[in-house]
């Protein structure tokens, strides 16, 4: 023990304290020291009382290889030697309202005397808030970047704030991007959540760019799209004469993936038989082709996805509890689009100019009130509904930029003479569209689920979308 840092100290008696009978919570700490001890930014997970819990050794109060106090000490107490806490602090706004995905000092006017920046809560198994990651301003570059959030291109032009594909320069997506750079190179599994259209895919795209596991497969399984027997001989493989039409052995993908990534997008959609497999996978590193009894090896680090509460799941015994802390130990929510409005002139540029490389068209200006309806517009499809908007506004624009009339259609003027069944036709399109929108809201983007919950086939509600814009 005397050659223990300050920080592993902190870990070991303030994790046992805050953890016992919690796998979750554990899990989660344990993955944060595991990432964190690899980066040279402060990274510190506090108590609800503001205790230590970790501190990784650029955070450590007595410096890297200074040693000072082995019990575990109050952040205030440590980094500046008061007994109170600071008048600014994002824990303690983290602590105090239960609901936030982050809280940056940025967004408040201010900052802590100690250098806190942003705070994440990390929440227990019964979905309360038990701990607090948080980063300091050492912390601000983003990945990739060095210590700023963008670089400039050639020419001196700055390139859009992001990372990889993604960009973005709202307070939420800055707080996405710190902890893609914390998760990228961790062995752990990542649980992305977020609405349907958030960017969930290229998100896991990104973190596995980021990794040393970036020369390597990445694939991309639709676990809603397939049915069971046929998900289960994708990912695992089987061999000849399993099932009938299995006349060759064939392998899986994820021993197609191996020293690679997978990501399971929709998770939330497999069956409690194909999730204990899933389980023995994440648990053993191995898997068994269908119809075999050898197990065989594969090194793959899972990233699944879902845009359902996998906990209310969990709790209606709809998802295997013990498979979901398998996945969830680093959980990264991706915020909607109405959440980082600020975000939509860089991805509306982004997207005209995409769609104006791709259609071989010059590149189209956007007016600036057609800027600004993109804006306010409500997106209930999010990022890929926007994009498609763009698209169709790019092929079918005639001018040099792009007009209010393009991107949303003519205005619709009614008629002279409103006969009673187009009286009728108007007055049913005005009650369907916002009901459609409450039950994909309610499905959590899943048409199926809505089609179901509207009592209509998946093809009608299809063409009510395109009819209403909301594709």
């Amino acid at each position: 023990m005397t050659a223990t840092t300050t920080a592993e100290l902190w870990v070991v008696k303030g994790t046992r304290d805050m953890t016992v009978g919690d796998p979750v919570l554990l899990a989660r700490v344990e993955a944060l020291r595991l990432l964190a001890d690899r980066v040279s930014d402060q990274v510190v997970v506090l108590g609800r009382d503001h205790t230590i819990l970790y501190s990784n050794r650029p955070g450590c109060p007595g410096g890297e290889g200074r040693p000072v106090s082995p019990h575990p000490a109050r952040c205030y107490e440590a980094l500046l030697g008061r007994s109170q806490p600071c008048a600014v602090c994002p824990a303690t706004k983290v602590f105090e309202s239960g609901d936030v995905r982050a809280v940056s000092c940025a967004t408040d006017g201010g900052s802590s005397d100690c250098g806190m920046l942003q705070a994440f809560p990390l929440r227990s198994s019964q979905g309360d808030v038990a701990c607090a990651l948080v980063l300091f301003e050492t912390s601000r570059g983003m990945p990739g970047t060095g210590n700023s959030v963008t670089q400039p291109e050639e020419g001196g032009i700055a390139a859009p704030p992001g990372i990889g594909d993604l960009i973005g320069q709202s307070t939420p997506m800055r707080q996405l991007f710190e902890m893609i750079r914390l998760v990228a190179d961790s062995q752990a599994t990542v649980l992305l959540q977020g609405e349907s259209g958030t960017g969930k895919e290229l998100v896991a795209r990104t973190i596995h760019q980021l990794s040393y596991r970036r020369e390597k497969p990445f694939v991309v399984v639709d676990c809603g799209s397939l049915p069971e027997s046929l998900l289960e001989s994708e990912l695992f493989g089987h061999v000849k004469g399993a099932f009938t039409g299995a006349v060759l052995s064939k392998k899986g993908l994820f021993e197609e993936a191996d020293g690679g990534t997978v990501f399971l997008d929709e998770i939330a959609d497999t069956s409690g038989h194909f999730q204990s497999k899933l389980l023995r996978v994440l648990q053993e590193g191995e898997i068994k082709p269908v119809g075999s009894n050898k197990c065989v090896k594969v090194n793959v680090r899972v990233i699944s996805a879902t845009n359902r509460d996998l906990l209310e799941l969990v709790k209606a015994k709809a998802f295997r509890e013990d498979l979901y802390y398998r996945l969830a130990v680093l959980p990264l929510s991706l915020p909607p689009l109405r959440e980082r409005r600020e975000d939509i002139p860089l991805l509306v540029r982004r997207f005209v100019e995409q769609a104006c490389e791709r259609h071989r068209k010059a590149l189209l200006a956007v007016a600036s009130e057609v800027m600004q309806a993109l804006v306010e517009a409500p997106w209930p499809g999010n990022i890929r509904e926007l994009q498609h908007a763009i698209e169709r506004a790019v092929v079918t624009a005639s001018g040099p930029q792009l007009t209010h009339r393009d991107v949303f259609g003519p205005p619709s003027a009614p008629p002279a003479d409103a006969d009673l069944r187009s009286v009728t036709r108007k007055a049913m399109q005005t009650a369907e569209r916002p009901r459609i929108e409450e039950a994909l809201r309610q499905a959590g983007g899943n048409r199926s689920r809505a089609a179901r919950a509207l009592k209509i086939s998946r093809a009608n509600l299809y063409n009510k979308l395109r009819a209403y814009h909301l594709v």
